[in-house]
Parts: C-alpha cells; sequence; structure tokens
C-alpha cells in the first residue's frame, strides 16, 4: 500500500512483547530512494534514547490504533547501540547495530534503486553515508523544473512492503495557490544537497497541467496510471 511518510510519524512502534515507542523519522537512501531505517524515539519508555529499525523487521502498519509492528523483542532494542540523530550515522555504528541484531548489513551487496546525478562536495559530505537521509530535512528543499522554481518537497509517498519512496510530494502554493503534485524520484535530474535544491525533467507548463493530488486520498493504481500516462513514463510496476 502507498501511504504518505508524514502520516506515519508518532506510530506506535509494537514489539513482540509490548511497545517501544513512536516512528520519529526515517533515513532514505539519497541515489537510490530506498528507506534504510525507521528511527524510533523511545522517550516514553527509554528516556532520552533513539534506535534504528531496519525495513526487514517492519510490519504492515496499522491505522487502527496507528500500530506499526515489528519482529523484534522490547529487550533486543534495549540492548541495542546508542545513536545520536543529530549527527550524521557513521559506518560504524551501522556495523554495530547490524551485528547486534545479526542482520545482513546492505552495504555488502551494493546499492539498488535507482541512479541520481548527486551534487556534493567532500566539505559538506556527512561523516559516514553520504547518501543517508533523513525525510525530516529533505522536507522543505525548493524544486525546480527545468525552467524554474515550482516548490517545495512536502511529504513522500512510501511503498509499505518494500519501503521504497515512491513519490515525492510538492507543495506548489507560492506558484500555484491550493495545488500539490506527485513527482516520481525517477524525473529527478539533479539535486544539490549543499544547497537544498532538487531539480526535475520537466517543465513548470507540463508540472502545471498534470493530474491533481489530493492528500486526503489514497494514491491507487487508477491515479498512478493518469500520473504516468500524462508524463509518458514507463511504469515501475510493468
Amino acid at each position: 500500500m502507498l501511504r504518505s511518510a508524514k502520516s506515519l510519524r508518532d506510530y506506535h512502534i509494537r514489539a513482540t512483547d509490548g511497545n517501544i515507542g513512536r516512528v520519529s523519522d526515517f533515513l532514505f537512501d539519497g541515489e537510490g530512494w530506498v528507506i534504510r531505517y525507521a528511527v524510533v524515539d523511545t522517550s516514553e519508555w527509554l528516556p532520552s534514547r533513539k534506535v534504528l529499525l531496519i525495513p526487514d523487521v517492519l510490519g504492515l502498519p496499522s491505522t487502527e490504533g496507528e500500530i506499526l509492528p515489528v519482529a523484534l523483542t522490547r529487550e533486543q532494542v534495549e540492548n541495542s547501540p546508542d545513536i545520536d540523530t543529530d549527527k550524521p550515522v557513521s559506518r560504524q555504528h551501522e556495523a554495530d547495530l547490524f551485528e547486534h541484531y545479526g542482520w545482513s548489513p546492505y552495504w555488502g551487496a551494493g546499492r539498488s534503486g535507482l541512479t541520481q546525478h548527486v551534487a556534493r562536495t567532500e566539505e559538506t559530505s556527512p561523516r559516514g553515508d553520504p547518501n543517508l537521509r533523513s525525510m525530516r530535512e529533505v522536507a522543505g528543499y525548493a524544486i525546480h523544473a527545468g525552467d524554474g522554481h515550482i516548490g517545495h518537497v512536502e511529504d513522500f509517498i512510501v511503498d509499505d512492503e518494500e519501503w521504497i519512496i515512491r513519490y515525492i510530494v510538492v507543495d506548489t502554493r507560492n506558484w500555484l495557490p491550493g495545488r500539490k503534485v506527485l513527482i516520481s524520484p525517477e524525473w529527478v535530474s539533479r539535486i544539490d544537497w549543499r544547497t537544498n535544491e532538487v531539480w526535475l525533467d520537466h517543465s513548470r507548463d507540463e508540472v502545471r497541467k498534470s493530474p491533481h493530488y489530493d492528500p486526503n486520498q489514497p494514491v491507487n493504481r487508477q491515479y498512478e496510471l493518469r500520473l504516468y500516462d500524462y508524463y509518458g513514463r514507463r511504469k515501475y510496476w510493468m
């Protein structure tokens, strides 16, 4: 199912033997647009602690009670390595985390997903994995069409089975009042992490005439067909 990432914030994380906290953020691969971690605030249970959980242990979110189940025990989470989410996640921390849970590191087999042209410099690249990005941080990035500014990143639409970002939600309020549009990461031509800007392959006029996105309605296959047919793009599910 396709869900708004923002709507999943504050979902209760339920281990096999009780609640452990709430979803605070998601960290994703800025090249492949694959979610690598859910950031869980455990302060209701373990004061002043946040932990990282990989998608492999996440179950399907339930809107009833806003619960996201995980295939872990409270003890496993309590004994996991501490993480300071105000700092970049180092590869050493990731290695310690995967060793603690007995997970297979994702970086050993190479990265999957889309290839993006990312502008960054050695001075501004964070320590650790330079592709690991916070959704909270990227929300607000300016978005440009090929011929001008169109708005900013407001949210992400996530596949909650594969934990892949399928769409970027663009708020165009300063250009087209009351309009929000969806853009696939595949249609992104360039990202500059230094200046917090995203560029698209499409023109402002193409975006202006694109199918309207209503955040109060689920993104279903019918809407996706309209969107992909409008832009003349190859559909990811075919």
